[in-house]
């Protein structure tokens, strides 16, 4: 997947992107048309056939524009060594509840569903996943050359169940499921904290 902090993001791109993830957000995939996209940019219907070809052009474009800034910021907070890993944790769970009100999260899960029935758009979901996995693997790896593997689960065992408990997690409150019978986001919290044991406590770790 091309890297959509390499493409040329022009103002007018910007503000039909932005249109567009403001669109998927409000009527789902089933309803985003160019249309709807054009009114929201306050610009004509030309404008998206100019900059991205077609609908599926600008979600393709969407989905790049939008997975090239959280895993930026990802990069960012996993490549700070001195920070620990328990607080790197902290934060991701802090970005997840700050994107769930912003509706990244909505939008995302909204391209998700949509790759299962095209194939280009299942492409880009699965080489981003790709991204998120090997930022996964690294973290993991920290872990690992510190505390040792997990009983059998190595690094890529943990990278390989971090992002879809996420993603899963993401569906589960999109869903609206009642955080007190299912408490999601404490439970991922409270890895966290498994986390903060082994780096704040060698006797407990030990044993």
């Amino acid at each position: 997947m091309k890297d959509s902090r390499t493409i040329e993001e022009t103002p007018t791109k910007v503000v039909l992107l932005e249109a567009a993830k403001a669109v998927l957000l409000s009527e789902g995939y089933a309803g985003l048309s160019t249309r709807a996209i054009a009114a929201a940019a306050g610009t004509q219907m030309s404008q998206i056939r100019y900059h991205f070809g077609s609908k599926e052009g600008l979600v393709i474009a969407l989905y790049e524009y939008m997975t090239g800034q959280l895993l930026a910021r990802q990069e960012k907070l996993f490549s700070e060594k001195d920070v620990p890993i328990w607080q790197r944790w902290r934060s991701a769970c802090d970005y997840l509840d700050a994107d769930l009100q912003s509706g990244h999260v909505g939008v995302f899960q909204e391209l998700i569903a949509a790759g299962w029935s095209n194939p280009q758009i299942a492409t880009l979901v699965r080489a981003s996943l790709d991204q998120w996995r090997d930022l996964h693997i690294a973290l993991a790896d920290e872990f690992c050359a510190k505390f040792g593997t997990l009983g059998p689960f190595d690094a890529e065992d943990i990278a390989a169940l971090v992002g879809p408990v996420f993603v899963g997690v993401e569906a589960y409150l999109l869903l609206g499921v009642d955080e007190k019978a299912l408490p999601l986001r404490r439970a991922l919290r409270r890895i966290g904290e498994v986390i903060q044991k082994f780096e704040t406590q060698p006797v407990a770790r030990a044993e």
